[in-house]
């Protein structure tokens, strides 16, 4: 199969991502079956599934990663991903990581603007490896926004962080997102945070989409918001998970205690 051209459109209205009868195959297995998505500009949309399901298949697909697909993706041509590794250069400093590529003589000073939106002003010239977890992944987010994407795609950005930093980062994209208004596909195994973060939440299950779910809460909201109850349930459920089984969930250690920091997350 030959790779299908990304259509870079600018003329999408008021979506940001159209896509339509997405198939991905590698060799015989077919991982994405026909996937339909659309995202509008400025909405945050949460993509749930289990492990190998094609979340990020379907992400990289998106971002023009990986275009052996079947079927019609309409992107917009400013487009950033985050990972879940920071994956900064650890022979440039942190703002020749967040400034790579970009064009300008304003570059320098665009670049320092995003650190001080992520809470790393002063750490300009600090090499990556001097970083924690929790700075490189501020790093990664002011490397994407610089660009001022009008589309964001985040692999597991928290994935690899723990409990009380994870927290802390999903208040700052929050933030982030609201002050710079990209539309937003978020790659996650969490349920909370995809309820916490996203307008709608998707769950792809056997290569479809499965439940497109509004999150019809108002923002900010809290971990362990009784409104937010049912959307988890629902969510949980989907996902093949039982709530009142033994084992059905498993607590993740968090420093705050109580709800929301007592996150329960699906054991899959």
């Amino acid at each position: 199969m030959a790779p299908r051209p990304l259509e870079e459109d600018p003329g999408l209205g008021t979506a940001a991502v159209a896509a339509a009868g997405v198939v991905r195959r590698f060799g015989s297995r077919v991982v994405l079956h026909g996937v339909d998505i659309r995202i509008r500009r400025g909405e945050f949309v949460a993509l749930l599934g289990h492990s190998g399901g094609g979340k990020s298949t379907l992400l990289r697909a998106l971002a023009g990663l990986d275009r052996d697909f079947e079927g019609s993706i309409r992107v917009p041509g400013r487009r950033s991903v985050v990972f879940q590794d920071a994956r900064l250069l650890p022979w440039a400093p942190v703002l020749a990581n967040v400034t790579l590529g970009l064009r300008g003589g304003d570059a320098s000073r665009r670049g320092r603007a995003a650190l001080r939106e992520v809470g790393l002003e002063g750490h300009e010239q600090a090499w990556p490896k001097t970083l924690s977890g929790g700075e490189a992944q501020r790093a990664a987010l002011a490397r994407a926004l610089v660009r001022e994407p009008e589309l964001l795609l985040l692999d597991e950005p928290f994935g690899a962080l723990d409990a009380l930093t994870r927290i802390r980062m999903q208040g700052l994209l929050q933030e982030l997102c609201a002050r710079h208004e990209p539309a937003v596909l978020l790659v996650t195994h969490d349920v909370e945070e995809a309820i916490l973060l996203a307008d709608r939440v998707l769950v792809l299950l056997d290569g479809r989409i499965s439940l497109d779910l509004a999150v019809n809460v108002g923002k900010p909201r809290r971990r362990g918001d009784a409104a937010c109850a049912g959307l988890r349930s629902r969510l949980l459920r989907e996902l093949g998970v039982d709530e009142k089984a033994e084992g059905g969930r498993q607590p993740v250690p968090s420093p705050l205690g109580g709800a929301g920091a007592g996150e329960m997350r699906p054991a899959w």
